[in-house]
């Protein structure tokens, strides 16, 4: 895994609105008052969904909040990749190319999110809709290739395939998730192979 680092550029400040500030207490208050800071996953996920990225003001106010050492929510932070360390688009597209997606095809993948949204991963498209990245694994490696737009999955995916997501999604409109090629789930490819014949139990 590569060195995650914050970004270059930070805002000044940084404090949760009423409403995720709220979120954030109800978290907080799940657990012992000398346990608290086992809100700081969640603490950073709001406040990830709040600004787009995680600032270092950011990582400043949870230490504060969980009275917890900057450095501790840092390496929090800084360790799961589902935590945005730099500015991203409106939208951001995480490409799995782990073995299973790239013996599938996420090389076309990658190709089409260059197109669509721009050369280089981490780097906002100019109408500032999306950002990309590669990731190491998606966990869905039976519907190969797959990606992950913000949190909704798209799997059994090809580059034609990419582009009109990442189209439809740009005119406003929210495509279908799941499996893009008539698959119901991880089934196999044009039906069930075993079991055909069980009989639903009432």
């Amino acid at each position: 895994m590569s060195v995650r680092r914050l970004h270059e550029q930070q805002p000044e400040s940084f404090a949760f609105n009423e409403a995720n500030m709220e979120r954030v207490n109800q978290w907080i208050a799940k657990f012992p008052p000398e346990r608290q800071r086992s809100a700081v996953i969640a603490s950073l996920w709001i406040g990830q969904e709040q600004e787009g990225w995680v600032t270092k003001p950011m990582v400043e106010e949870i230490a504060k909040l969980l009275d917890m050492p900057y450095i501790r929510v840092l390496e929090v932070a800084t360790f799961y990749t589902m935590f945005q360390l730099s500015p991203v688009g409106k939208h951001h597209v995480q490409v799995c190319t782990t073995t299973p997606c790239w013996l599938r095809g996420s090389d076309e993948v990658v190709k089409a999110c260059k197109k669509h949204i721009h050369e280089k991963p981490h780097t906002v498209s100019a109408d500032g809709e999306f950002s990309w990245e590669e990731m190491e694994c998606l966990g869905a490696c039976v519907n190969a290739p797959m990606i992950l737009i913000d949190k909704d999955p798209y799997e059994d995916l090809t580059g034609e395939k990419t582009g009109e997501i990442l189209e439809a999604i740009r005119r406003g409109e929210q495509p279908k998730t799941g499996p893009q090629n008539g698959r119901h789930s991880s089934e196999p490819e044009g039906g069930p192979t075993t079991l055909t014949t069980l009989e639903e139990k009432v």
